[in-house]
């Protein structure tokens, strides 16, 4: 390593952008759009439905991971969805519920939560610039 150049791990973290914190929100956002669909399209065409709306939901967080080429991407989304979709399993006090208690409920929460993690861990995190071999060897 030359000693013009400072390694990543002791470089000062920098506030990011307002640009970029826009783009968090929009996603935060989108994310939650899309959990609202979801929730609305799984029950309505049964395994073709809980399909549709993971593979959306899977598509907006592998999209926003790598259009902001960070893990954060896909979180924020996930986020939003996460949010959404657990508010709206939680029971009113009227009495009144969004899901049913069945096997398709438990799919599309369980499922968003394992593809928004799988697709959080497909994008490679902040590398080093230089050689692709491991550092120190």
């Amino acid at each position: 390593m030359s000693g013009d150049r400072t390694p990543l791990m002791a470089q000062p973290l920098r506030a990011p952008s307002a640009g970029r914190i826009a783009a968090f929100l929009g996603l935060f956002v989108l994310g939650a759009v899309v959990g609202v669909a979801g929730a609305l399209v799984q029950p309505a065409w049964f395994p073709g439905g809980l399909l549709l709306a993971l593979a959306g939901e899977a598509g907006l967080c592998l999209g926003a991971s790598r259009a902001l080429g960070s893990r954060a991407g896909a979180a924020s989304a996930a986020g939003g969805w996460m949010l959404v979709v657990v508010l709206l399993t939680a029971s009113r006090p009227e009495g009144d519920f969004f899901f049913a208690a069945g096997g398709g409920s438990y799919l599309f929460l369980l499922g968003g939560i394992a593809v928004a993690v799988i697709c959080a861990t497909l994008i490679p995190g902040r590398q080093p610039d230089g050689r692709p071999a491991r550092l120190g060897k």
